[in-house]
């Protein structure tokens, strides 16, 4: 698949031109308290409109080969939060029933990597991100493969075989 392929070019184009509604130029901006649920609300329907289909469903496993990226999406949204926040949002937002073994590593690595830093509270560590650029280039290189590959399966299926409707 060529990178100067029309369609790709059209997919990045209407993504970069689209209305990003509470994304800022830095990354997503912190929003006020009480907020949090009504813009990640608002992010998956974006996503759910631009598709064809209602059906969008991301499962479990998605979510976790994705955990790393999801995580940084959300810490970006909330500024800062702890991971009981972020289980409760992976659980809700994504229907994903992580366990704090899987979630936590996750934030260590991204800590420890000078990603997000971490500060200690009386009962609960917060994390925020404290490297914009890395987070804007892992979302997009991660879009981009995500992209490639819905593409190619687009391509797939219009030149496979209708299924018969019995």
């Amino acid at each position: 698949m060529s990178k100067h392929d029309p369609s790709i070019a059209s997919a990045f184009d209407d993504r970069s031109s689209a209305e990003a509604g509470s994304i800022g130029a830095a990354g997503f901006e912190a929003a006020e308290p009480g907020t949090i649920d009504h813009e990640l609300d608002e992010l998956l329907d974006q996503v759910t409109a631009a598709l064809a289909t209602d059906e969008v469903d991301l499962d479990e496993s998605l979510v976790k080969d994705n955990l790393e990226e999801l995580l940084l999406v959300l810490v970006s949204v909330h500024g800062s939060t702890h991971g009981k926040e972020l289980l409760a949002d992976l659980t809700e937002q994504f229907d994903a029933q992580l366990s704090p073994g899987t979630v936590y590593p996750c934030l260590h690595d991204l800590e420890e990597d000078g990603v997000l830093s971490m500060h200690a509270k009386v009962r609960t560590k917060e994390y925020s991100v404290v490297d914009e650029a890395y987070v804007r280039a892992t979302l997009e290189r991660t879009m981009t493969q995500h992209l490639a590959f819905g593409l190619l399966l687009d391509r797939f299926l219009s030149s496979y075989p209708a299924a018969d409707s019995e």
